[in-house]
Parts: structure tokens; sequence; C-alpha cells
């Protein structure tokens, strides 16, 4: 299934439509702190009584853009963690193109909808909060991938989100960072919150260096959505 598929299925979309004006009415919805946002998240997914069109950004598909990064970059092995894994179709692409994959997801009932789509998956698919990561995770993986995370926050939860992504990656490893964009300085009315060029360059605080920064529209009825694909790299250990 392609990333676009479920966005030309006219039912299903009638379906999500439907759901958006729900949820968007429950607290958490609109920010707030940890506790709401995570509240929010775990009400979303459990209250969907397995239909897809109840997550407003499951797509069923892996994002097109991390799929053509794959591509050129495969695994060979080294290890991967996919942040927010949703239903699970980005870490399931980041598992083909031959990484040894961890994911995780806020809200446990996402994690085990995820196990259940994909019985025979070499995913190890975790609940697990951004802030509260097992201390072994810090500097531990070869790939991190972060697509729609940092987007989804506002605030100081979305502040405090650029340090703990760029915690996890190895040195010498990549971060592989795909949300939507704005212009800087221009307002958002989110959720979601697109992301301005200043808040993703944040990473280069952390020492990353940006190794390739590519724009693109994704296309919808009626509308043409910014996103950005920004990979950096975590040197390594010097001496």
């Amino acid at each position: 299934m392609s990333e676009d598929s479920v966005h030309d299925d006219e039912t299903f979309m009638a379906r999500r439509n439907e759901a958006r004006e729900r949820i968007d009415a429950l607290t958490g919805a609109k920010g707030g702190d940890a506790e709401d946002r995570q509240a929010w998240f775990e009400e979303v997914y459990s209250h969907a009584n397995g239909d897809a069109a109840a997550i407003p950004w499951a797509d069923l598909a892996p994002k097109a853009a991390l799929v053509e990064w794959l591509e050129k970059n495969p695994g060979e092995g080294r290890s991967a963690l996919d942040i927010a894994c949703g239903l699970g179709d980005n870490a399931e692409a980041i598992a083909a193109a031959g990484y040894k994959t961890t994911a995780f997801d806020l809200s446990t009932a996402a994690v085990e909808w995820a196990k259940r789509r994909f019985s025979e998956t070499a995913v190890d698919y975790q609940a697990g909060d951004l802030f509260n990561l097992p201390e072994d995770w810090r500097g531990r993986f070869d790939l991190v991938h972060e697509s729609y995370t940092v987007q989804a926050l506002h605030g100081e939860l979305r502040e405090a989100s650029i340090t703990a992504i760029a915690d996890l990656v190895a040195p010498g490893g990549k971060l592989v960072f795909l949300n939507r964009t704005r212009e800087e300085g221009t307002l958002a009315d989110g959720p979601p919150w697109p992301v301005m060029p200043s808040e993703w360059r944040r990473f280069e605080e952390h020492g990353f260096v940006l190794h390739t920064e590519s724009y693109f529209q994704i296309e919808r009825p009626g509308r043409s959505i910014p996103h950005v694909l920004a990979v950096y790299r975590r040197p390594e250990v010097s001496g």
C-alpha cells in the first residue's frame, strides 16, 4: 500500500474526518502537560476500536521519503530506533532495509496494534516515553528516525524533545528527521504545529552535522503540505 492510498479512499477519509471532530474535543488534544498528552494519545488509539481511520496520522504505509532514503542507505545489520512508531509501518520499512530495529510509542494500545498487524515482525516493539526511556538507550542507535513527533508537541515538551532525540544517536550515527514545516517566525494553529528551520537546526547545538536537507510537498485533496527531510550525523568521539 502506498502512503497516498488511504487519502484517496473517500469512505476511509469520511470516517477519519468524523473521528477528528471527536478526538479534537478531548483533553490534551491542543497541547497541555505531559500527562494530558499521554492520556490523549492513549485515548485516540484505544477508542479507535481497530479502525485506522480514527488515527489521524496513520497512513497504513511507510513515509515515501523515508523509503527512498532507505533504498540508498541500507542497514547492513546496524541498529535503528523508530520514535513514536504508531501502527508500525515506518519501523517495518526500516527493518526491511536491513536494520536491527527497535520501535516505541507512548501508547501501549498503539504498540499492541502494531504487533497484531505485523505478527511475524523482526522489530522489537516497546511502549515508552521519549522523555523517560531506558538509560542504556542513550547514544546506542546507529540510526534514529523521527517522523511527526516534534510537530505533535507544543511548548516545553517540544523544546525538550530535541535534546531527548539527540541523546539516542550513537557516535557516528545518523538522525533522519521528517516533519511538516512552516516559514520561520510564522504562527501555527495546531495540532500539528509544523516545525520551523530554527527548531530542527537545534540539533547542531548538540554537535550534530547536517548531511542533507530536502524540502518537498505532500499533496492532499485541496492542499499542499510542506515537509522537510533533514539527515544529521553525530560525529565520532575523538581521542
